[in-house]
């Protein structure tokens, strides 16, 4: 039974990573069109997709502004501790290395925190299907985040 899931685990592992680098051209390529739209104008993007009456907007955006906020807060807090840990010259200790995992599930709590605060304000703001869509672009704009992220820092290294 173990070599079973240990083979199925090693198959996710090798199989997962090829097919969401390369996903369908098209999946891929929105998402892609998706990330280069954010980093030119979030704001822009978001409103151009959500087709906001000035009702709506004057509810939606100081919301979406303090989120943006905090969310850019806890990606800073996450890369600073995640460069911490390429750049040291010696090996990680176990101080070092309980410090690092909590200081990473801290960022992690602090961002469905704000992601459920977000979701509640933008449900007030908007329509249930306008919230759900932001939430759903902001879902995706993240985990695009969170591969890149993944993708540029390597794992720490057991010495």
């Amino acid at each position: 039974m173990n070599h079973v899931v240990a083979i199925l685990v090693a198959i996710v592992l090798f199989v997962a990573p090829n097919a969401f680098a390369q996903g369908s051209g098209a999946d891929a390529g929105a998402l892609a069109a998706l990330q280069t739209a954010a980093k030119a104008d979030k704001r822009a993007l978001v409103a151009s997709t959500l087709k906001l009456t000035s009702i709506e907007a004057k509810k939606f955006w100081p919301a979406y502004d303090s989120y943006q906020r905090t969310a850019d807060l806890l990606t800073r807090r996450r890369n600073v501790a995640l460069e911490g840990l390429v750049s040291r010259d010696q090996p990680m200790s176990d101080l070092y290395a309980r410090n690092f995992t909590n200081e990473l599930i801290s960022v992690e709590e602090q961002e469905i925190k704000a992601r459920r605060k977000m979701s509640k304000a933008a449900m007030r703001a908007l329509p249930p299907r306008k919230a759900a869509i932001y939430m759903q672009l902001e879902w995706k704009l993240r985990v695009a985040q969170a591969y890149d992220i993944a993708v540029a820092f390597p794992l720490g290294q057991i010495n």
